[in-house]
């Protein structure tokens, strides 16, 4: 029983953390297609930047906890560019740049979230993996 409970808060992390991606992308479509300013654009993004890193970086260390290796190694790529990106000041969006930069930031959050949804369905299928191991010693 324990085994489904991690794997279901961790489903519950990754969902979190892809939501938040999802909101920047969101975010820098609204404003390619001039529906927000790049001010308002920018402020929005660079509110749920630190929470993401935060959030990633718990559910990396929560499966360092755990002992699932293969999932912490799985993360660990993630959190490493994002503690590259907040160490080297590259990790909030520029007001000024966003223009510039608009591509670039898009292509960079497209590759988060697939790799956020591949950890989804290998967190997902370890969930469904432990939940059928569970019911046969039952």
């Amino acid at each position: 029983m324990g085994a489904i409970m991690v794997w279901l808060f961790a489903f519950f992390i990754i969902i979190a953390v892809l939501a938040m991606v999802i909101y920047q992308v969101m975010c820098l479509a609204d404003l390619e297609y001039d529906y927000i300013n790049p001010y308002e654009s920018a402020s929005r993004i660079n509110r749920v930047i630190l929470p993401e890193f935060v959030t990633q970086g718990a559910l990396c260390l929560f499966y360092l906890v755990t002992g699932h290796w293969f999932m912490f190694l799985l993360c660990l790529p993630y959190l490493y560019y994002d503690v590259r990106m907040y160490m080297d000041k590259h990790h909030l969006v520029d007001v000024t740049e966003i223009f510039n930069m608009l591509n670039h930031e898009k292509k960079k959050r497209i590759v988060k979230l697939v790799y956020l949804i591949v950890t989804l369905f290998l967190s997902l299928f370890w969930l469904l993996y432990s939940l059928l191991e569970d019911d046969e010693y039952m």
